[in-house]
């Protein structure tokens, strides 16, 4: 292995989390980032970042930073960061294949020495049981005696400006003592929060994929809760509200789970887990719990809106937001997209508005979902308001008021963003998980 100062970085992979390291990275050490999107590369290469994790005087900062669709540019790299995205298929399972293929790319063009150290997340074991035996394959060089690996798992969250790649600490590790130190100084020299070096990559591994497995679970808590308060007729942003004032209740809220992470990587633990031989109860019961609330609070609206007097069939309802999240243009694996489908099943006419996202992009990923605007000039019958965005929050009553019509129309606050008193004294029926 050469010198950290001696090293030339390859990032595989320019999304929400390589491009911010390669960023990072780049404004000390010679990197390359590498990506098979050429509109990606020309993006970047013209200044800019339409995910907006990075902004431009970032990029300009990156003075050693240069980027790449040829393979060929990384040859003289040294040490090879995959950053490529781990999704699950139709059936939730784990799907390797950007894996796969960054490690066959890498082996193409690996040298004796270097080093391979994966993000992505994935279930433990994964790096050495599944990518280093298709580098050694390609390459026909021998691990951890030719070349060297390790994780770092990513922590990347899209839209935070406060808690960012280098204010977060990095989980570190290596597949032999020399690596796994050498790994851990490397990213200390760009995260000023330091690191944790585990004891082994597959603990590593572990502890990404739970991290997010809890916030999963005790999510679903609140989702289950907030179906049971909603029987009961019961408020449950009250209820957690009361709940909170103890010292150790954990200050979770009901919500819809989507993006690459939360609502993802759990069915990498419980995959690997039945492959074991061992079914998981309570991961699995969590995330049907989760994956079932777009369908839930669509349903919840329509039957609002038939107990108001309002057909659903041919009704027109405003969806405001379809990011998986506030504020970030990131629009994968959103379950706004559920609340949508299962509207249009009842024969509701859905207009759907966000002010972050790219309309392009929404239309190739959720075939016929179309962004327009909502006025008041082409009022709704109902509202669902599914993500928190700024613009929406700082909506008042009579904005939105303004954007219904009926006598009796809905408005389902997902996100708990209104005072429901003041809606309510303009004869709006308000319901929020």
């Amino acid at each position: 292995m050469k010198t950290i100062e001696e090293s030339t970085l390859a990032i595989i992979g320019l999304g929400y989390v390589g491009l911010p390291l390669a960023v990072e990275f780049g404004r000390i050490l010679p990197t390359i980032g590498f990506d098979i999107n050429k509109a990606r590369i020309e993006e970047l290469k013209s200044g800019n970042d339409h995910t907006l994790e990075t902004t431009p005087e970032e990029l300009q900062a990156a003075k050693h930073l240069s980027y790449t669709t040829q393979l060929d540019d990384l040859r003289d790299a040294n040490v090879f960061i995959v950053t490529v995205p781990t999704p699950i298929d139709e059936h939730k399972r784990p799907d390797l294949t950007p894996l796969i293929k960054a490690s066959e790319s890498i082996g193409k063009i690996i040298k004796r020495g270097d080093v391979v150290i994966y993000e992505s997340t994935v279930y433990p074991g994964a790096t050495e049981e599944d990518c280093i035996p298709v580098i050694e394959r390609v390459s026909g060089l021998q691990f951890n005696v030719d070349f060297f690996a390790g994780y770092s798992p990513e922590r990347i969250n899209p839209g935070d400006k406060v808690n960012t790649l280098t204010t977060i600490k990095k989980v570190t590790s290596g597949s032999t003592p020399e690596a796994a130190d050498y790994v851990d100084t490397l990213y200390r020299r760009v995260i000023k929060a330091g690191t944790h070096k585990a004891s082994s990559i597959k603990v590593a591994e572990a502890s990404k994929v739970i991290e997010n497995t809890q916030r999963d679970l005790n999510i679903s808590l609140m989702n289950e809760l907030s179906v049971i308060f909603s029987r009961m007729g019961i408020d449950t942003v009250s209820v957690l509200e009361a709940a909170g004032t103890k010292w150790n209740f954990l200050p979770f809220r009901p919500g819809l789970v989507g993006g690459h992470c939360i609502g993802v990587d759990p069915y990498y633990l419980t995959d690997k887990a039945e492959k074991l031989g061992y079914i998981p109860q309570v991961i699995l019961a969590g995330r049907r719990i989760n994956d079932n609330m777009g369908r839930y609070v669509a349903r919840t609206t329509v039957k609002k809106m038939i107990q108001n007097g309002v057909n659903p069939n041919g009704a027109r309802v405003g969806v405001m937001g379809v990011t998986f999240k506030e504020n970030c243009p990131d629009i994968r694996n959103s379950k706004v997209i559920d609340i949508i489908r299962e509207l249009e099943d009842f024969g509701v006419v859905t207009v759907v508005t966000d002010p972050w996202a790219n309309a392009e992009e929404v239309a190739a990923e959720y075939p016929g979902v179309k962004l327009t605007q909502l006025t008041p000039q082409a009022p709704v019958d109902a509202l669902v308001v599914a993500v928190s965005h700024n613009e929406f929050a700082s909506l008042k009553p009579q904005e939105l008021h303004a954007l219904l019509r009926g006598s009796k129309p809905v408005l389902a606050d997902i996100k708990s963003l209104y005072d429901p008193a003041a809606l309510q004294a303009l004869h709006i029926t308000v319901w929020r998980l």
